[in-house]
């Protein structure tokens, strides 16, 4: 059986971090399905999709390395092709990759005691995030 459906979730930009795992949950167990896999996906290619102990001190962290690892100051070329001064946001969110797979069994995404799904918004602005969730199981 598949089942698949959207949600979308505010975000402000430069590397802001949502915890999205009730909202992941929530579609599964609509989807009825017990065991099998559970796609996350952030639709368009400045936003990840990864898992992360999702609190204060660590969510500063995780921004403050992506910031030494891609600098929003950064020169692009997309951002002097499109003017648009964002093409840090799409280099941090191709290093990263859009999407996650984790495992569903007894209708519970399995994940780690501290661990939760997490939507990184890459981009310069605030942004309505479209996340598509896909479980493939029985």
């Amino acid at each position: 059986m598949v089942f698949g459906e959207y949600f979308s979730i505010q975000t402000q930009g430069y590397s802001d971090i949502k915890d999205i795992t009730t909202g992941v949950q929530n579609i599964v167990l609509k989807s009825g399905i017990k065991n099998g896999l559970v796609n996350v996906f952030a639709v368009g290619s400045t936003a990840s999709i990864t898992t992360v102990e999702y609190e204060p001190a660590l969510v500063e962290d995780v921004r403050e390395q992506l910031d030494k690892i891609v600098p929003s100051s950064m020169h692009s070329r997309h951002s002097q092709t499109w003017g648009d001064d964002n093409g840090f946001s799409h280099v941090r969110a191709t290093f990263m990759g859009p999407g996650l797979t984790v495992p569903l069994s007894k209708g519970t995404v399995i994940l780690g005691t501290w661990q939760q799904i997490v939507v990184i918004d890459h981009d310069n602005r605030p942004r309505s995030r479209k996340i598509f969730v896909q479980i493939v199981g029985e």
